[in-house]
């Protein structure tokens, strides 16, 4: 993970609306994304889209991905993990964890799995990179290496009260994905491709979009001490919904918006997802893009989260082969600069372009 330190060295993204950032997940821009006046044509989004997402912090792409392709990367998801969807209790067998991390990461259903070919064709989908152009008003992204996750029935050996004593009912406290203390507060864009369809009683997430509304003027009202990180309001009068989302459907939300993952109640079901966001492009942060593409060419485990452990038992670069990308994958990846050709080591052979300088 690529920690940033006290002085941290601020990267400009390689694009022509300024977003700074030094680590490749949270940017300083002029303007917050719920401010942000485009200057580019809507790609998939409608206008009534990118109105709710800058109202109410997130928006609902339907079909981003085939639902076929979805249903697929389910069945990877069981195959990697050994599980078989038709045997509830394997589900829930006793194995060893390495660390509490690995276990707290075994309850919530996170599938250890970065670089397979099926994740990289979500990623590299023109539609799912269009839907994130729109968002960011900015068409030169890199795209995030994360995981599946597939979240059986919370109990048992999955059981979150075994990882978080005051998590047993379905009202899990929301949290931001940003310090909302900040006076200026970066802006971050998360996002998921729904794997299955939901249901009430599987859980999955949620969120506040009313307190996202109105979140300059609760704030002024809340003490000085208040957490930063997890708000603690009344749920009558800034109610908490759950998208419904269906296979293929892409979410994508604010890092402003307070969301969670409810706890999976039912006696079978399973809330299945994708990881899948996208952020502007640091070409000039050599060592975040290099980590990256050694990262994809040998199926390592992804460096730029501390709860990315790789799998416990048969590690992915031991099973399956590098994933083929196309040109826009090459892009979204850093293998080749959205400015200048890059050779096949992943060499920039020319640099200047218009990637400013650093900050």
């Amino acid at each position: 993970m690529f920690a940033p330190s006290r002085r941290a060295r601020l990267f400009r993204s390689a694009s022509d609306r300024p977003y700074f950032s030094s680590d490749g997940e949270s940017y300083l821009a002029q303007h917050t994304l719920r401010e942000l006046t485009k200057s580019r044509p809507l790609r998939v989004l409608s206008e009534e889209d990118f109105a709710h997402w800058q109202t109410y912090g997130y928006v609902v792409v339907r079909e981003a991905v085939p639902a076929g392709h979805a249903r697929r990367m389910l069945d990877f998801a069981w195959q990697f993990q050994g599980l078989d969807p038709r045997d509830p209790a394997g589900w829930f067998a006793d194995r060893p964890f390495r660390s509490e991390l690995e276990q707290q990461l075994h309850v919530y259903g996170f599938v250890e799995a970065y670089h397979h070919q099926l994740l990289w064709d979500s990623r590299q989908d023109q539609r799912v990179y269009d839907a994130f152009v729109d968002v960011w008003d900015c068409e030169e992204l890199w795209v995030t290496l994360d995981r599946l996750n597939l979240n059986p029935p919370n109990r048992g050996t999955r059981d979150r009260a075994l990882v978080d004593p005051a998590d047993r009912g379905p009202d899990v406290r929301l949290h931001w994905d940003i310090d909302t203390s900040l006076g200026v507060p970066p802006q971050r864009v998360q996002g998921i491709i729904a794997l299955n369809e939901t249901a009430p009683e599987t859980g999955g997430f949620h969120c506040s979009p009313e307190l996202f509304r109105r979140f300059d003027a609760w704030r002024l009202a809340q003490p000085a001490d208040r957490d930063p990180l997890r708000p603690d309001f009344d749920r009558a009068e800034l109610p908490v919904v759950r998208p419904e989302l269906h296979p293929g459907d892409l979410l994508i939300w604010n890092g402003l918006l307070a969301h969670g993952v409810a706890r999976n109640l039912s006696e079978q079901g399973v809330r299945a997802v994708q990881y899948l966001s996208m952020m502007p492009a640091l070409e000039e942060h050599e060592q975040l893009r290099r980590s990256r593409i050694d990262s994809w060419r040998h199926l390592h485990t992804p460096r730029w989260n501390r709860t990315l452990v790789g799998d416990p038992v048969l590690h992915e670069s031991k099973r399956y082969s590098t994933a083929r990308l196309n040109e826009l994958g090459g892009k979204l990846l850093g293998l080749s600069s959205w400015y200048e050709p890059v050779d096949l080591a992943g060499q920039a052979v020319g640099r200047a372009g218009r990637c400013a300088a650093s900050a």
